[in-house]
């Protein structure tokens, strides 16, 4: 393991964050915490035809919702930037030079009308073409010509790209941590752009020269750039940076529910579920997604169920904070193979989360959730609702239909049980119950139990009988709460007054049948 341990998440600004990029920064995160490192974040926006405005604002915040915050990086200062690849343009121009000097690139004036033609030959053969060692020496670049021929055309206006010169038949190996030893034939490979006609570098060239000069130590990544790795090594050596080269990671794909298939956007519409972490809409097309956090996840919540979507720690436990993921986190232990996207063990894990946080730290969002819906709660109500309701949802946004009928009157009563259980012997007993609720003076709920205890016992009265009325005339429904908790939750006044308009109902129900 290399002393300075420097990792880096380096997304494009290209649209909103994907779920599977969240979870390679996480392993990012947890690799360099873990190992007292530092975690950057690198924009890579060298692609300025596909940036999008917001996008970067976008991964920012959501690195800061999830509590995966840089050490350095966009937006969180640093030593070694600018952390924004088209700040740093001027100087990857210097490399590709290096490169070209020492023959191991060259420049190309192929123009797009040429490539566009001989691509249609190839095809028209049935036959794809690829610009590599087996037909370069038919295109129009710096190899095919004489030095002061093509010494002059770069200082003219003509458009140009550098291409690496990738070695003919050569086996290129390096480590994986995940996959161990990998080799690719040099065969496999293109003679890829390095420096593009606008003066801007490839996510290659650019890639490599940030990593260098940023001292990664580590690269980890989705396994859709483990084909880019073999260039990235003959970078690597060419540039003379090769005992310093990165050690590689590449992560397991996220799949489908299905379980085939790379999940995509697309899914999260198909399947009902987010798939970013935040909401984010597309200005080109007008189409709104859906993200955890306004879905009503918990930053803790996805957290843990992403850090588990690849890899697993030595047991079985499956709720960890992220302090607890840092600890325990063992590059080893991830998956080679995908991790299928299970919605339901998500929903299950934001449960876990939800219930088993106190009451008081959950009381300013559940005062803030019901306020969203037009509910004014102080923030000693808002704690000891969110204590009767924390077991009983599945996201924070349900706390503010959970238990609707604290702010509003009953919406819909359930009349088949009404009609069951309202028998014309026992209203008398639920008046005086009513009167006798209406008298108590402690409505604590230890009290208000013991008291309706107390009257059922007089009474002869049997649990069978009086709760199922009582909850249904309190919240229209069988479940619920502990009716001791509503009851007190409610207040005396506002208890009594539902009590007596849902007597009255049931009376006016069971009539008309």
């Amino acid at each position: 393991m290399k002393e300075n341990i420097r990792v880096r998440f380096a997304p494009s600004p290209t649209g909103p964050l994907h779920i599977g990029g969240v979870r390679t920064a996480l392993y990012n995160y947890l690799f360099a915490k873990g190992h007292g490192g530092t975690f950057i974040l690198r924009i890579e926006d060298t692609d300025q035809n596909r940036y999008v405005e917001g996008a970067e604002d976008y991964i920012i915040e959501a690195l800061k919702w999830l509590n995966l915050v840089p050490g350095e990086g966009v937006g969180f200062g640093g030593d070694l930037g600018p952390y924004r690849q088209s700040e740093r343009k001027d100087m990857y121009a210097e490399y590709a030079l290096r490169l070209v000097d020492a023959g191991h690139a060259y420049y190309a004036f192929d123009s797009d009308e040429d490539l566009k033609a001989i691509r249609a030959e190839y095809e028209s053969r049935k036959e794809t073409f690829k610009y590599d060692s087996t037909t370069r020496g038919e295109m129009n670049n710096s190899l095919n010509m004489p030095e002061e021929d093509w010494r002059a055309l770069v200082q003219t206006d003509i458009s140009y790209v550098i291409r690496l010169k990738v070695p003919e038949d050569e086996d290129i190996i390096f480590q994986d941590m995940v996959r161990g030893e990998v080799k690719f034939n040099s065969s496999q490979l293109d003679d890829k752009v390095l420096l593009k006609a606008d003066g801007m570098p490839t996510y290659h060239m650019a890639n490599i020269v940030d990593d260098h000069l940023m001292q990664i130590s580590h690269v980890i990544r989705g396994e859709e750039w483990l084909p880019s790795t073999p260039t990235h090594v003959l970078l690597y050596r060419f540039l003379g940076w090769e005992d310093s080269m990165p050690a590689f990671c590449h992560l397991p794909l996220i799949l489908k529910p299905t379980g085939k298939g790379k999940l995509s956007k697309r899914d999260g519409a198909k399947f009902g579920f987010p798939v970013f972490p935040l909401d984010w809409r597309d200005e080109s097309t007008g189409d709104n997604y859906m993200g955890f956090r306004e879905q009503g996840f918990t930053p803790e919540a996805v957290v843990n169920f992403l850090a588990l979507l690849g890899w697993s720690p030595s047991d079985d436990q499956e709720i960890m904070s992220l302090d607890e993921l840092v600890e325990r986190f063992d590059a080893s232990r991830i998956n080679k193979a995908g991790a299928r996207f299970d919605y339901d063990k998500a929903k299950w894990f934001n449960q876990q989360y939800i219930s088993q946080t106190p009451d008081i730290e959950l009381a300013p969002v559940v005062k803030d959730v019901l306020a969203s819906n037009g509910y004014t709660a102080d923030i000693g109500f808002a704690e000891k609702y969110a204590g009767l309701f924390k077991e009983r949802v599945e996201f924070i946004a349900e706390f503010k239909y959970a238990g609707y009928y604290f702010f509003e009157d009953v919406k819909s009563y359930d009349e088949k049980n009404v009609r069951k259980r309202w028998k014309a012997d026992n209203v008398s007993h639920f008046l005086s119950l009513k009167e006798m609720i209406s008298g108590i003076s402690d409505f604590s709920p230890a009290v208000i139990e013991g008291a309706i205890k107390e009257f059922m016992t007089e009474n002869g009265l049997s649990f069978g009988v009086i709760f199922p009325i009582l909850r249904i005339a309190l919240t229209g429904s069988m479940s619920g709460p502990s009716v001791f908790e509503i009851l007190s939750l409610m207040g005396k006044d506002k208890a009594v007054d539902r009590l007596a308009t849902s007597f009255s109902h049931f009376d006016k129900l069971v009539e008309n049948d």
